[in-house]
């Protein structure tokens, strides 16, 4: 008997193990572990670096002698360098090997952070934060592409939703290391700290072994059109395109529908070989990513106002402390941990139960119900109430990313992942450059009394209208897959579509 088991206590050891096992069940196998836990570290750092600025405005003001309108500027230029690097990043991913991309990406971002935080003058600054922009636009690209391969087409909605966790979770973290090192540090010191996990994870990345591509379209199995999901999958992983196994879901269900690919949009070359604006018109033809990019571009522009000006909104709507919206906001982050999970199981639960759609009603329920939470949260004056309204709304918005960011993947070819993802990316951060100026300008001109509060209830609409354009993809997602599990046969040699 080992002295943990005298002293009736478990080992260390013991518990480790118990959670791991634990976890192996959640997400189907110990296999999947260590790549979700490896992306949502990647993603967990970039939300807990977004942080740093905002905790330690007054400082920068202070020390550069700089305003309000600076630091927006900093941080406006910041995502547009990040929105302009994304799509010459997202051809890489797609031609070159991705664990060492995004490894060496993380080396190049520890070292902006640190010259950041070394700044000597506002334009020092400003320079160091745009190459950190740069560098972390490899993030978004390689992770969606490693997630294609890294999981199985039926499961991959659930396992993106852990994945996107970490950045929830980062954020949460990041602000609580750097809310104390401001404190009791120096400003340099606060906004320098990420650099030195980044190292750590450059190096777990570089030693990631780089899996097979376009390998979680194929299952395991043998033919009867199921995925297999046991946890004991063998190492090797599932099959490549044209191999013996069955197509995993969802291209069964999409062709068990009738669905028939759209013949003018099938490959017959690898895409990876394709010239690069070809391969960006390919991807920008592709009828359902269009309507993803719009419809998530929708979403994320109402966060990106929200991020802006929703402490300022909720001390003045609900009369509390700066304290207590940083309570709200927990809360709120605890309802979009479980919209991640939901969403993504829901929509994977569906997929398998023989609904092609699945990921898309998932999503589309999610946007239309997203108004119905946040607008009586919106106009409530009891915080007591609106922190249990703003709960279910962040349920109903993070729902919907696990769904579109898993349907993505669907509908385009393997090799144009990275592209698909980094035009998607591109948009987006445009629209949430857009965001604040706009919310900025109605509440201050459009409404003479509570601004802020006209201001959101108003920008609630392009929540509505991305339910209104996701619904166009119920007709084109199946064909969409379809046309993508084509391409896959026929640039493989598998037979012909």
């Amino acid at each position: 008997m080992t002295p943990y088991r005298r002293l009736g206590c478990i080992a260390p050891r013991s518990v480790a193990h118990r959670v791991t096992s634990w976890a192996a069940v959640r997400v189907g196998g110990v296999r999947y572990l260590e790549p979700i836990a490896l992306l949502a570290a990647v993603v967990s750092l970039d939300g807990a670096d977004k942080g740093t600025l905002a905790v330690n405005a007054r400082s920068l003001e202070h020390v550069f002698g700089v305003g309000h309108t600076s630091l927006g500027l900093l941080a406006s230029i910041t995502s547009l360098s990040g929105a302009l690097f994304t799509l010459p990043v997202g051809v890489l991913t797609d031609r070159v090997v991705r664990v060492r991309l995004l490894g060496g990406s993380i080396v190049l971002w520890a070292v902006a952070t640190g010259l950041s935080a070394a700044a000597s003058s506002f334009t020092w600054l400003v320079v160091t934060r745009a190459a950190l922009g740069a560098v972390t636009a490899t993030a978004g690209p390689t992770i969606a592409s490693l997630v294609g391969d890294f999981f199985p087409a039926s499961r991959r909605a659930q396992l993106y939703g852990y994945i996107l966790m970490g950045e929830i979770l980062g954020t949460g973290i990041g602000l609580v290391m750097t809310t104390a090192l401001s404190s009791f540090g120096s400003w340099r010191l606060s906004l320098a700290w990420p650099a030195v996990p980044a190292i750590l994870l450059s190096w777990r990345v570089w030693r990631t072994r780089e899996p097979p591509r376009g390998g979680g379209r194929a299952a395991a199995g043998k033919g009867d059109g199921k995925a297999d999901d046991r946890p004991s999958e063998p190492d090797g992983g599932p099959q490549r395109p044209g191999g013996s196994g069955a197509l995993d879901l969802p291209g069964r269900p999409a062709a068990g529908q009738g669905s028939r690919p759209r013949r003018a949009a099938v490959l017959r070359e690898d895409p990876r070989r394709l010239p690069v604006p070809a391969a960006f018109l390919y991807v920008l033809r592709i009828p359902t990513v269009l309507i993803m990019i719009t419809a998530s571009s929708l979403g994320y522009f109402f966060l990106a106002g929200v991020r802006t000006f929703g402490v300022l909104f909720a001390t003045g709507q609900y009369g509390i402390s700066k304290a207590a919206a940083g309570a709200l906001a927990v809360v709120v982050g605890a309802g979009a941990v479980i919209g991640l999970y939901l969403g993504g199981h829901a929509a994977d639960r569906l997929l398998r139960a023989g609904h092609p759609n699945g990921r898309v009603v998932v999503a589309v329920v999610a946007l239309f119900v997203s108004p119905l939470a946040l607008a009586p949260a919106i106009l409530a004056s009891s915080p007591l109430v609106a922190a249990s309204l703003l709960f279910l709304g962040g349920i109903a918005l993070t729902a919907t990313n696990p769904p579109l960011d898993a349907a993505r993947l669907d509908v385009v070819p393997s090799g144009l992942w990275g592209t698909s993802e980094s035009a998607r990316t591109a948009v987006r951060t445009l629209g949430e450059l857009a965001a604040p100026l706009l919310f900025g300008y109605a509440s201050a001109h459009l409404f003479s009394a509570h601004g802020l509060r006209w201001t959101f209830l108003l920008f609630l609409a392009p929540l509505t209208a991305a339910g209104l354009v996701g619904l166009l993809a119920l007709r084109t997602y199946p064909r969409d897959v379809a046309t993508a599990e084509a391409s896959e046969r026929a640039v493989h040699g598998a037979g012909k579509p």
